[in-house]
Parts: structure tokens; C-alpha cells; sequence
């Protein structure tokens, strides 16, 4: 699913998995934010692998699971039915207009979503924790980048427009 986007920022990625980007195809769903001045589509995801090369201080915490947030741009003809917070999904990305634009369909858990984008998309707010019993992302979070360390130690509300709306 990787292959049909263009990430421009993949290196935040690359560096932590050997074997390339992380497959999309089955992802857990945790937000989706929707922002008018891109159009823009934000899907906030719990990755289906750990990556083989995370920074030391994520083996020393023992965590389990990468979080990250995917950002589509020139959002159009957007559809979502029956939104089901938390659901493992299946995202199926096929390319339209010669590559320069993809069709989504993110489909799972009663919940059903799909629109057109560009092919270009952003990476951000990578971050690792250790999934609760009940697979709930609310305890600590090591981010990646330096400034959403500095910033937040756990995800914040879906308020905060700063984490939601800029990668």
C-alpha cells in the first residue's frame, strides 16, 4: 500500500524498520481528523509492526506498539459511515489520474471510509507506547521527534488543534 504513496518525509520511517515502510493493510484506527484548509484527511494509526531498529530508549521502556499520524492532502469526494473510535481496519490505497492521485477505502469494525487525495502524503507525530490490556493508547508515549517530546508525554485531546492540524 506504501508503494502507490509518495511519503515525503519517509525517512522518519526508514530509519526505524529495516525492511521499508510498514505495510498499511492492517492498521488500528485511532482518530481521524478532517481539516478544511488543505482539504486535508489526518488518520491518527496504531502500526501492525514494531520496528526492528527503535531508539534505544524504546526497547529499555518495553513498548509495543508505534503510533503515527498519516496526512492526505487535496482531499475530495470524502464518505464515512458508521465511525467506530479504536477499529482495526484495512486500508486500500489505488492509484488514479497517472499516479498523481489515489483512491482510499479504510474499511473495518462496522465503519466504512474512502476518498480521493493526492499521492503525496505526510508522516508525523511518531511516537511508541505499551498497549493497555484493554488496547487503549492512553499512558505514556515516547515521541520521536525531539518537540512533541517536549511537548506532550501522552496523545492529546483530539482538541488540541497544533497535534491534529500540523505535522
Amino acid at each position: 500500500m506504501m508503494d502507490e504513496l509518495f511519503v515525503v518525509n519517509a525517512e522518519l520511517l526508514q530509519n526505524l524498520y529495516s525492511e521499508g515502510l510498514p505495510a498499511l493493510r492492517n492498521v488500528r484506527l485511532r482518530s481521524v481528523n478532517l481539516n478544511w484548509r488543505g482539504p486535508a484527511v489526518t488518520l491518527r494509526v496504531d502500526l501492525s509492526e514494531f520496528p526492528d531498529m527503535p531508539p534505544e530508549a524504546w526497547r529499555a521502556a518495553g513498548l509495543d506498539t508505534v503510533q503515527c499520524q498519516i496526512q492526505f492532502l487535496a482531499v475530495e469526494q470524502i464518505r464515512l459511515q458508521g465511525w467506530n473510535p479504536s477499529a482495526d481496519v484495512r486500508i486500500d490505497v489505488a492509484r488514479l489520474d497517472e499516479g498523481r492521485k489515489v483512491h482510499l477505502d479504510v474499511i473495518g469494525n462496522g465503519m466504512h471510509m474512502e476518498f480521493t487525495s493526492s499521492s503525496t502524503v505526510l508522516i508525523g507525530h511518531i511516537s511508541a507506547y505499551a498497549r493497555g490490556l484493554d488496547g487503549s493508547d492512553g499512558g505514556r508515549h515516547y515521541f520521536l521527534r525531539r518537540i512533541d517530546s517536549i511537548r506532550h508525554s501522552s496523545v492529546p485531546d483530539t482538541s488540541e488543534k497544533t497535534f491534529y492540524g500540523r505535522l
